[in-house]
């Protein structure tokens, strides 16, 4: 983008260094008032919005802007540090008010506001020059509403709303932005392995994501592709004539207990793990039972065993009890009492998101290569039923767990524990860069 330190009446340019793509040149030229960037992980999203916010900064000089995204976390984690590292590469000057969460560009006087779009009734308020969104597809409808309502600064240079996403299916962004484009609203939809600056630091990086993600999610989160991701079962690549299979437990390789702790019921699967596939062995459901229950129930099954025990699980298993204790307390000391030994505990701060946790348990169950990772004992008859029965919600990505309250809880339990196992996670380049 040509900018030079020239003062304008109206605007001011500077030279730097982005290079942009030919789908985000297209981008950063549209004068539509509300305009988008559509396209797969890697295409130069976050590129693309924070050099778009760098860029209405500097023509609507002194104005005031905001940069959302759907939850704090991802606001702070990603978004915010996008930006912070595209001005400092960019060399250009500002002033982060941390209080206020907001940033001024000193050369321009234009200020940024950082804002999370979870509780969207605070937007109220402050005429906006711009606004920017990050991951629209997680974001409600209401709040991107809220933001057009604020687009009306009367002495902005350029009014314009603008958003980065990938697809997430026919959705509300979907509908807004494709299905029922107007003169106001354009979409720019990049184009899969387009992104040179990506593939020549990681150049195996969407062979990887093949080995990760089954073929529909592959199709849109690498590809870009609208699908309908909320039709028919949760769990469609199961097949209980490729997945069952009898196997007895090994001596000699770690015992993976996984638990997700639900008063009725409760419910936990025993798996290992051998050269990268994972074989659940056997599944443990109590109806309105405790977590030391639980625990005695896994050492009548497994007393025999004498190896190395692991323990995956809810992340809110870490919260205290009105004993005081915590589930994963009471499972430690029960297994200092019973076996004289600690487990090895492997358990996140938080959970993976439901969407991420399913899509690599599909991915294990036949990814877009074709390969299967993941078996079940025949024994496991709850999980099985949980493949083949769970659906989402009509019209959303939601799984429907009101239908039938058993279902559901074997296969979160086991999605904990592959995606402690399994999940490649952030892929970065030599720089530190994450795509």
């Amino acid at each position: 983008m040509d900018r030079s330190k020239s003062r304008e009446p109206t605007v001011a340019l500077r030279n730097i260094g982005y290079q942009p793509l030919e789908s985000q040149v297209t981008f950063h030229e549209s004068t539509a008032r509300f305009k988008g960037f559509s396209g797969p992980i890697g295409s130069g999203k976050s590129q693309a919005l924070v050099h778009e916010a760098i860029r209405l900064s500097y023509l609507n000089q002194n104005r005031c802007g905001l940069i959302g995204a759907p939850t704090y976390q991802m606001l702070r984690d990603a978004t915010q540090r996008a930006l912070f590292e595209a001005l400092e590469e960019t060399r250009i000057p500002f002033v982060f008010n941390k209080a206020e969460n907001a940033l001024v560009l000193t050369d321009v006087r234009s200020k940024v506001l950082f804002r999370s779009l979870d509780e969207y009734e605070h937007l109220r308020g402050t005429n906006l020059a711009w606004f920017g969104v990050d991951e629209l597809t997680y974001t409600q409808e209401a709040a991107w509403l809220r933001l057009e309502g604020r687009l009306r600064d009367p002495r902005a240079t350029r009014l314009c709303g603008f958003a980065a996403w990938t697809p997430k299916g026919f959705d509300w962004v979907y509908k807004r932005f494709i299905r029922d484009e107007s003169g106001s609203y354009q979409v720019i939809l990049a184009k899969p392995f387009e992104n040179k600056h990506l593939l020549a630091a990681v150049p195996d990086f969407y062979d990887r994501l093949r080995k990760t993600y089954d073929q529909q999610f592959f199709e849109q989160e690498a590809l870009g592709q609208y699908l309908n991701q909320s039709a028919g079962r949760v769990y469609r690549n199961f097949s209980r004539a490729i997945h069952l299979r009898p196997r007895e437990i090994d001596g000699g390789s770690p015992l993976l207990w996984a638990l997700d702790f639900n008063v009725d019921p409760l419910c936990s699967v025993v798996a290992q793990i051998h050269d990268g596939v994972a074989q659940v062995l056997d599944e443990i459901v109590l109806r309105n039972s405790t977590t030391e229950e639980a625990c005695e129930a896994f050492f009548g099954r497994f007393e025999k065993y004498a190896g190395t025990v692991r323990i995956y699980g809810d992340a809110t298993g870490n919260n205290s009890h009105t004993t005081g204790s915590t589930d994963y307390q009471i499972i430690n000391e029960f297994f200092r009492r019973r076996l004289r030994k600690q487990p090895h505990q492997r358990v996140p701060a938080s959970n993976p998101s439901v969407r991420d946790r399913i899509s690599l348990v599909n991915a294990m169950l036949q990814n877009a290569d074709g390969e299967t990772t993941l078996y079940l004992d025949p024994k496991c008859r709850g999980l099985a039923a949980d493949f083949e029965e769970l659906s989402y919600k009509e019209g959303s990505t939601v799984p429907d767990k009101d239908r039938d309250p058993l279902r559901s809880h074997l296969s979160d339990a086991l999605g904990y524990l592959l995606w402690q196992e399994f999940n490649f996670g952030p892929i970065k380049t030599e720089k530190g860069r994450i795509f």
